[in-house]
């Protein structure tokens, strides 16, 4: 990946000047680098990560494998498509192995995800099968830390 890239992505605020110093280039390079991705749709957004846990602790997010028939005219892209626009999907990924469709969900309640699994997602007619697993904590995001690691001290040993 291209290094801007990358620095873009560890920290989207940084200022051209402070990429252009970084990566050697000129700051008019790296404007017009970052005018041609937006253009050409390489970068697609900008945005901040949050924990979640802090903005709101009672927040569920689910991981759900989806096993599905792709269709005939639009194989496994049109499905994906309408599972993306249910306002709960954060994330739609198509996976090999077992199942076709890694589907990331956000709920106010574990009774949330289970709706929208039974009475959304289960209920189109292309999905074979689903299975949900919730997320319990999180350590690493997007490549950033959600808590500082503990340094761990020794503790001095006495006879």
């Amino acid at each position: 990946m291209d290094a801007l890239l990358q620095l873009l992505q560890k920290d989207d605020r940084t200022s051209p000047a402070q990429l252009a110093a970084q990566l050697g280039l000129s700051e008019r390079e790296v404007v017009e680098k970052i005018r041609q991705w937006e253009a050409d749709g390489t970068i697609l957004a900008y945005h901040a990560v949050v924990d979640r846990e802090r903005l709101d602790p009672n927040l569920v997010t689910a991981v759900i494998e989806v096993k599905i028939t792709p269709e005939r005219e639009g194989g496994f892209d049109r499905i994906a498509s309408r599972i993306a626009r249910f306002e709960e999907v954060e994330n739609v990924y198509l996976m090999s192995g077992g199942y076709d469709l890694l589907v990331m969900v956000e709920g106010k309640s574990l009774r949330d995800v289970a709706s929208f699994v039974a009475h959304k997602l289960s209920t189109i007619e292309a999905v074979q099968s689903c299975a949900t697993r919730f997320r319990l904590k999180t350590y690493k995001e997007n490549g950033i830390f959600h808590q500082q690691e503990e340094v761990m001290e020794r503790l001095s040993v006495a006879p």
